[in-house]
């Protein structure tokens, strides 16, 4: 249900107390103390069947005894009362409800459900603490603590944490601008949270702890689009691996729920953090510090010992530390005292006064070369730390449309307090160690590479990767059709080879000697021989694989020797035979493992690492959600280790990285276009400078169909979408609009007349921000689109015609749309085709109307808008020379 009625939750005119009391240590008693003495300025409301005032507040007995329909209901009732509560409320107008109460069974929480689904009531809860809205005066939890006003939203799952959090921020001073318990989050979720805060003026970052998610493709939907407004921040608790009992593949002991939550938050564009401390730190980091893209940090001090404690922290967090320039170090050498450290940690020694510190970083301001600065300041006798505070201010701020710069890091306590207060006040991001900038310096590396996943929108298929479809579902069929799970050996590698995966040629054999040695005669020496059986998923676990056979003689003991072994160790496997291969000799081969498994959360997942038999041991692997691009691929191996051995090194060359990753999109395309496909296994994938070529296949089935690109977390770029028609006597492509546009895009609106922008968003610039541009053609589009329609210019080249964009609300219900062209080709009817490609897509998507807000003397639009049967909506509230239109789409 989303966002719809939210606001009667989090800013109501008017609350009422079911279950309010004095009862000392009851939930009623503590909600109802919470919100009379607090700052709440609405109209406040107490119901209890037992009790006639409250103190001097007058108590009703029940809800329709109140003097008006409140637009909130906390409820602290017993667990039976509640369903009949909501439907009693979700009948007189009430359209959120806070349930406190604990206890309650399956089926009384379907009921609630239920009755609250009829009228659109939505509910917080049950068994929760409740919320706080501070800027609101609002506490209507049953926390010991109120809340200060602040930009930080926190979002909990678990209660307890909630009330520790509150108490912990007092201490610190840190305010939110909402403290929210989901408790069993029945109805209001994580993905309705951060809808509702991604568009909150008040909210400047959001801070989530979660334990577990539910509908994960309106999760990450939700969080794509506010990662994309504000830094999100997430504490998942249960880090422990879960879910990997024993499953037919590598992959699916390997890649336990825990990674893939990490995975997904990655491709979400968020930042994970481990604990509640590092929850703030990113916060303040991501608030202060978030545009900065520096790769590299130099380090400023006053104090020989606090640079290497720094520098040992930034080295164990793979922090860089910035070269420091020929140049920069005869300015400094100008500026310092002879005995300053002339590298990087820049020290300018413990009796630097005041006009030191400023030449000093006004030498590193001057080099964008140095990359980001930390500031870590020893208070001593020689100057107050104020002082220098005051000094630096003008250095250190960042001015409008440059990222900041400076971190500081003021060591001590009282004797700098007021100095941290100073460069706080100048909202410069603060410290109170080195290990905690550089942290921070690297969870903000960390942010950047996620921000940078969440732009990529690869499409399901790729066409020149596209694979033999119908080759691999006549083999899926057909094993499903014997009532195999497992494909053989053989099937698997031709299953990857029509997804255009080198493989190495492998021959089906009986299970006899004389075959196997038939077999590798005519291959060709060496050989690898392998046991063949629909009951041994890993050959290698009971010695059923041979390598490097050499000749006849290798070959038949091999195969004698590998049958005794299997029938020692699982006497009841059925043998279908041996399989045969050439033994492949790659120098400087990497053993690599690429494989996908059904995560029950995110659905199907692709994981990487290193390979072999010792996979598990080694436990070098990375997880990501499909679709995978060439980026994407790119991103998933530089999580590994093992990745700088693919680099090469000394006499080693680096691998064919392209090869491998088109292995890795290559697997996602698979599992978009065969749902069947449960858990897949390529180990080892061997990669050299030569190329990439898979030696042993694993695949397992499933009927039920848990992959394909429908049950993908993420939604893919909809290529089925593109179309091209003939328009004016040529070809015009019209499409979902991508990422890669982003150039096209701005010639495009480069090319339009002011006044039809204006228009159209009713702004007159032409040339916007970068970081504007990418929202308008990096889209979510579970949630948004936006068709271009795009032809071939006199000079050759693909150019933007028109675009016609909608955004859907959370709920599906009401989609907002534009529609521009270029203004040359007004009234050429591009404009019409484009709506018209824009509402056959928003009817097949179930969206109920399509609305807009359009200009008085907006006569093209709004002819354009008639045509097509929109109607004016009185209802809409629109400014001073607007009208509010409509189409019915149901």
């Amino acid at each position: 249900m989303s966002i719809r009625n939210l606001d009667s939750l989090f800013a109501p005119a008017s609350i009422a107390v079911f279950g309010a009391s004095l009862r000392v240590g009851s939930v009623g008693a503590t909600v109802w103390h919470n919100l009379s003495s607090g700052h709440y300025q609405g109209a406040l409301y107490a119901v209890n069947p037992k009790h006639h005032k409250l103190g001097n507040h007058p108590v009703v007995a029940k809800a329709s005894d109140l003097p008006e329909v409140p637009a909130l209901a906390v409820i602290c009732t017993p667990p039976a009362s509640v369903p009949g509560l909501i439907e009693t409320l979700g009948r007189l107008g009430t359209r959120a409800a806070v349930v406190m109460t604990a206890g309650m069974n399956d089926q009384q929480k379907q009921a609630m459900l239920d009755a609250a689904g009829a009228h659109l009531l939505r509910i917080l809860g049950p068994n929760c603490i409740g919320l706080l809205a501070p800027h609101q005066g609002l506490n209507a939890s049953f926390s010991h603590i109120d809340a200060q006003p602040g930009e930080v939203a926190f979002v909990s799952q678990s209660g307890a944490l909630v009330t520790a959090m509150l108490d912990w921020a007092q201490g610190r001073g840190i305010g939110f601008s909402y403290f929210v318990s989901l408790g069993e989050h029945a109805d209001v979720d994580f993905g309705d949270m951060l809808d509702y805060l991604a568009s909150d003026a008040k909210t400047r970052a959001i801070l989530l702890y979660a334990e577990s998610i539910e509908s994960p493709r309106k999760f990450m939907s939700a969080a794509r689009a506010a990662a994309r407004n504000k830094p999100v921040i997430v504490v998942k608790a249960g880090r422990s691996a879960l879910g990997q009992l024993a499953a037919a593949s590598h992959t699916g002991a390997l890649a336990g729920s825990d990674m893939v939550f990490e995975a997904a938050i990655a491709r979400a564009g968020m930042l994970r953090v481990n604990t509640l401390q590092e929850l703030f730190l990113a916060a303040e980091t991501l608030s202060r510090f978030r545009t900065n893209t520096s790769e590299t940090i130099t380090i400023l001090t006053n104090g020989g010992g606090a640079g290497v404690m720094a520098a040992d922290a930034a080295a164990f967090a793979e922090v860089e530390l910035t070269q420091l320039s020929g140049s920069t170090r005869q300015k400094l050498d100008a500026v310092l005292p002879a005995n300053w450290s002339h590298g990087n940690p820049v020290d300018i020694i413990g009796d630097a006064p005041v006009s030191r510190y400023e030449q000093a970083l006004q030498v590193l301001k001057d080099d964008p070369g140095s990359g980001a600065v930390l500031f870590i300041h020893a208070p001593t006798a020689i100057v107050p730390s104020a002082d220098i505070a005051r000094a630096l201010v003008p250095l250190a701020q960042h001015q409008p449309g440059m990222p900041p710069r400076l971190m500081s890091c003021w060591l001590g306590d009282k004797a700098v307090q007021q100095a941290r207060q100073l460069f706080q006040d100048a909202d410069i991001a603060s410290f109170d160690t080195p290990e905690q900038a550089i942290s921070a310096f690297s969870m903000l590396q960390r942010y950047r590479r996620n921000q940078a996943e969440l732009m990529e929108a690869p499409p399901a298929l790729l066409a020149e990767l596209r694979p033999d479809t119908a080759t691999i579902r006549a083999l899926v069929l057909d094993a499903l059709a014997s009532g195999r799970e497992m494909l053989t050996e053989p099937e698997a590698k031709a299953v990857l080879d029509a997804c255009h995966i080198p493989v190495v040629p492998t021959r089906r054999i009986r299970a006899t000697a004389a075959a196997a040695v038939k077999a590798a005669l005519t291959i060709g020496f060496p050989v690898v021989l392998k046991i063949l059986s629909d009951d041994i998923s890993h050959k290698s676990d009971v010695g059923g694989v041979a390598l490097n056979l050499q000749d006849e003689n290798d070959v038949r003991a091999a195969a004698r020797t590998m049958l005794a072994r299997v029938k020692r160790q699982q006497p009841n496997a059925r043998i279908q035979g041996f399989t045969v291969q050439a033994m492949v000799r790659r120098p400087h081969a990497q053993e690599l493992i690429v494989g996908s498994t059904i995560d029950p959360v995110f659905g199907p997942v692709i994981l990487f690492g290193q390979g072999g038999t010792a996979v598990e041991v080694t436990a070098d692997r990375a997880i990501a959600l499909p679709p995978l691009n060439e980026p994407l691929a790119r991103a998933l191996v530089s999580r590994t280790r093992v990745a700088r051995l693919l680099a090469g090194w000394r006499d080693t060359p680096a691998v064919d990285e392209a090869a491998l990753h088109r292995v890795l999109v290559a697997v996602s395309q698979l599992l978009a276009e065969i749902p069947e496909i449960a858990e897949l296994d390529i180990n080892p994938l061997i990669v050299n400078f030569e190329g990439a070529m898979a030696l042993d296949a694993r695949i397992r089935l499933s009927a039920a169909a848990p992959a394909g690109a429908s049950n993908f977390a993420i939604r893919p770029y909809p290529a089925q979408l593109e179309e091209t028609v003939q328009w004016q006597g040529r070809d015009l492509f019209l499409r979902p609009i991508r990422p890669e546009d982003e150039a096209l895009h701005m010639a495009f609106l480069q090319q339009l007349d002011p006044e039809d922008v204006r228009m159209r968003v009713f702004y007159t610039r032409r040339n916007i921000e970068r970081s504007e541009l990418a929202r308008l053609v990096q889209i979510d589009y579970a949630r948004e689109m936006a068709f271009v329609a795009q032809a071939t210019g006199p000079d050759g080249q693909l150019q933007t015609l028109g675009v016609a964009r909608a955004m859907a609300d959370p709920d599906n219900v009401d989609a907002e749309f534009g529609v521009i062209v270029r203004s040359d080709l007004k009234g050429t009817g591009l404009g019409r085709l484009l709506m018209e490609k824009l509402v056959a897509y928003l009817r097949a998507q179930g969206t109920q109307r399509l609305v807009a807000t359009v200009l008085d003397y907006n006569e093209r639009m709004l002819k354009l808008a008639r045509d097509m049967g929109f109607q004016e909506d009185p209802t809409s509230k629109n400014g001073e020379g607007t009208k509010g239109i409509f189409l019915p789409l149901t």
